[in-house]
């Protein structure tokens, strides 16, 4: 497990340098916990190795003043779970559900029982993500998704899939662009 604490930070660490995020960005991370010890997703979950994906994020999202939305699997349709306090800011609604192991997955499971003040949520617009096992994160990043390549690709047995967002070009040939944006 500390094998894959250290992973995952090394990876969110390597994902923050290129992703330039300001304090109160929405990072999602979907983990397969399945996928992590090297089975099927969705085919045994350990609340141990989503523990310690959480505790892998957890220091750099404190020190960069981030917010984190957990994806859960299918079973609650990809909702997220997310800290009370981001839903408001961001005007995302709340719907009624409590993860659990087989319904919401181990990472969701776990993330809810540590937020201070957890919701759910069905959508947001991060500005950067991790998928960890391919649970398909794309549908809850900003429109323009940029691929990051960091110096893993794996945690534990499990595919890792990273990227941030930009804001979309506008103005053909002629436009000016700044690049501290892009």
């Amino acid at each position: 497990m500390e094998t894959i604490r250290k992973q995952t930070a090394l990876a969110f660490s390597e994902l923050l340098e290129q992703a330039r995020l300001r304090p109160g960005d929405i990072v999602v991370v979907g983990c397969s916990s399945s996928e992590i010890l090297g089975s099927r997703i969705g085919s045994v979950g350990s609340l141990d190795a989503a523990e310690a994906v959480y505790e892998g994020l957890l220091p750099l999202l404190t020190e960069n003043g981030l917010y984190l939305a957990a994806q859960c699997c299918e079973h609650l349709n990809r909702c997220l779970v997310l800290e009370r306090e981001a839903a408001l800011r961001y005007g995302y609604e709340e719907v009624n559900a409590v993860p659990q192991m087989h319904a919401g997955g181990s990472f969701g499971t776990v993330v809810y029982s540590r937020m201070k003040d957890p919701v759910l949520v069905e959508h947001v617009r991060a500005a950067a993500g991790m998928d960890i096992g391919g649970t398909l994160i794309g549908m809850h990043l900003k429109e323009v998704a940029v691929p990051v390549r960091v110096s893993i690709n794996h945690i534990g047995e499990a595919i890792l899939l990273l990227a941030r967002t930009r804001p979309r070009y506008v103005g053909g040939q002629r436009a000016v662009y700044d690049e501290r944006l892009g």
